[in-house]
């Protein structure tokens, strides 16, 4: 039997409906002159060429490089080809998986504009979980059949749903990436979605910590605090701002101005990367004063709101042994978050204000005009929690009688002076520190 050359509309139906057919050896498309098909021997995959002249240039494997992606790589391909016919155009130097992962890898513990956090997160699952599935696979074999194969559904044996659903982001994120810099001139899994793999929808978890709850939470807390200060105080900073712990555990003395009454977090602190300002109540005015009076008297001045060792903030293992211990395994340190903004809604906190409150990611156009508009309803929005949480008990842990933002300053600088330090408390207007290194390194 001979073999011949078919003239068909590309897709990838048409090439599985011609795989039957052992007599059809090469696929061309009129609409496409420089872009051929060639079936494999086994029929069940092939290869794209970009031909030029008597110049074959390999564009990718099908399955895995399927009819759409190469479609959208031939045009640069034929670019590079014009420059230079001997040009590889599969991709980059790349062979395998695991050699687009490693770049992915060091992209990603120098992109300064993750947060730390984010950086970790992203390099272990490449390193723990992509690596080990899919290092080894040629990248002209990565398709939806291999991951499914290699890396979701073993996953999914001992990981948790939402987990697996993360890591295939990560990966889908750097082919993304990749492909934009031109290093891949195809996406392999241009398309690929986790419900592809699973079906099931992937739910938010219930929250553990409720309203009803909060008054015993309160006294449980309020008993601790002199036992356990830092804990107590990294739990309660949370509950009433809704902050994530790893801005929070991050937080120093110098973020906070007693006088103009706000907390600046840091862009370097906070997940979305924006500077983060929270008005502070006369509740936490006067627990700020309270637990620093404590901490100097303990330990002595420090930088940090939650010393660590050696200088440093608290960890992030750290931080999750102390919600281990206050939480006993009924509630965590997201449960804190969870309740904060399910209350503010309770309460009547318009939406748009709760999510500037936690710290939502918002259109730029939305951010800029309620950020303008809106420090007032954020601060209306925090005293209204605060004194619903005071009729609750949380008097018991801030000790609030009736403190001015001047002796509330002048309270922390008394702490202070009382070890004779020199490490004041730093005046701070509005968006601009006054005193030197006002932003986490």
């Amino acid at each position: 039997m001979t073999a011949r050359t078919e003239r068909v509309t590309f897709s990838d139906a048409q090439i599985r409906t011609l795989a039957a057919s052992g007599d059809v050896r090469e696929l061309r498309d009129d609409r496409h002159q420089a872009l051929r098909f060639r079936f494999s021997t086994d029929r069940q995959s092939g290869t794209w060429w970009v031909v030029i002249g008597r110049t074959w240039s390999k564009l990718g494997r099908w399955p895995g490089l399927s009819t759409k992606s190469a479609l959208v790589a031939m045009p640069t391909a034929l670019e590079r080809l014009a420059v230079d016919r001997k040009a590889a155009v599969a991709s980059s130097s790349w062979g395998s998986v695991g050699d687009h992962l490693r770049w992915q890898a060091d992209r990603t513990k120098g992109n300064r504009a993750l947060s730390t956090k984010r950086r970790d997160d992203v390099e272990a699952i490449i390193r723990n979980h992509l690596l080990p599935a899919l290092g080894d696979l040629p990248l002209a074999d990565l398709n939806a059949d291999s991951v499914d194969r290699r890396l979701i559904w073993p996953l999914m044996e001992s990981l948790s749903v939402a987990y697996v659903r993360q890591i295939l982001r990560v990966l889908l994120a750097g082919l993304r990436q990749a492909v934009k810099l031109k290093l891949l001139l195809a996406n392999p899994l241009e398309g690929v979605k986790f419900s592809d793999f699973v079906a099931k929808r992937v739910k938010s978890k219930p929250a553990r910590l409720h309203a009803m709850m909060l008054a015993e939470l309160l006294a449980r807390l309020a008993d601790r605090f002199e036992e356990a200060p830092r804990d107590v105080m990294l739990a309660v900073l949370m509950l009433v701002h809704g902050t994530r712990v790893g801005e929070t555990r991050l937080g120093r003395w110098r973020h906070f101005s007693l006088t103009e009454r706000v907390w600046m977090i840091p862009a370097a602190n906070t997940k979305t990367a924006a500077e983060h300002e929270l008005p502070l109540t006369d509740q936490v005015v006067a627990l700020l004063v309270r637990y620093r009076a404590l901490q100097v008297a303990t330990i002595g001045p420090q930088d940090y709101l939650f010393p660590g060792n050696e200088g440093q903030p608290l960890s992030a293992r750290q931080a999750t042994a102390v919600f281990a211990s206050l939480g006993q395994g009924e509630w965590t340190s997201h449960d804190l978050r969870k309740v904060a903004r399910t209350s503010w809604t309770d309460l009547g906190v318009d939406y748009l204000v709760g999510e500037l409150l936690v710290n939502h990611a918002l259109p730029d156009m939305a951010t800029t005009y309620i950020k303008t508009h809106a420090r007032k309803l954020q601060r209306d929005a925090l005293e209204l929690w605060c004194a619903w949480l005071d009729e609750r008990g949380f008097p018991a842990i801030h000790g609030k009688t009736e403190v001015s933002a001047a002796d509330s300053e002048n309270g922390l600088k008394a702490s202070d002076d009382a070890v004779d330090t020199k490490i004041p408390l730093p005046t701070q207007r509005r968006g601009k520190e006054v005193q030197e290194g006002g932003t986490q390194p």
